[in-house]
């Protein structure tokens, strides 16, 4: 004869883990005067390697709206990245306060900042670094001819090394030359129209 062997069953309730989907954009700070194909590359790189959903340019100058123009036709038709001048809104507004601001209006995200190699060696004497440091992730990118070493938790991003400068380019455009491959064909256009840097 069997036996049928009883085993008390204990029904357990398990909660669903909640797994809150982050946002993660990246934030690009900089003159952009003008805006070059360096800058352009930074953020697709960064964006595609740390598979952010974009990186949006923050222009700290605004030269009679130029600036924030020539970063529009940059970018125009390319997903994933975006210019926002908020720092423009308010005048005087440092990273800090501008990254305050965005976490604020964005509670879900999580940012990603991009800093050149030329600016890495200085961030000791930023303001509020250490703030910053608590608020969003630094992404270094290297730059040649500047050999960098830092005691900062910095995320680094290989990125095709190109030694260009926005310097560069007003130097050429004063000096008659035409800075063609450097720029974005948009934003050649753009400062040829508006006789830019002449």
């Amino acid at each position: 004869m069997a036996i049928d062997l009883l085993t008390p069953f204990t029904k357990v309730q398990l909660k669903e883990e909640k797994t809150e989907q982050r946002r993660l954009i990246g934030l690009f700070w900089g003159n952009f005067n003008p805006v070059h194909v360096a800058h352009l590359t930074i953020a697709d790189q960064v964006r595609q390697q740390l598979h952010l959903e974009k990186v949006v340019f923050l222009p700290e100058h605004n030269t009679n709206g130029h600036v924030a123009s020539m970063l529009a036709a940059a970018i125009d038709g390319h997903q994933g990245l975006e210019v926002d001048a908020c720092r423009l809104r308010t005048p005087g507004n440092g990273i800090y306060e501008t990254v305050c601001e965005l976490r604020e209006e964005n509670p879900e995200c999580d940012f990603y900042f991009i800093v050149g190699g030329d600016m890495i060696s200085q961030l000791d004497r930023w303001e509020h670094i250490d703030e910053l440091l608590g608020m969003v992730q630094f992404v270094g990118i290297r730059r040649p001819r500047y050999r960098v070493g830092t005691s900062f938790p910095i995320l680094w991003v290989d990125v095709p090394a190109m030694d260009i400068s926005g310097s560069l380019i007003r130097e050429q455009l004063a000096q008659g030359l035409i800075p063609h491959f450097l720029l974005a064909p948009k934003v050649l256009d753009y400062i040829l129209k508006n006789g830019l840097y002449i």
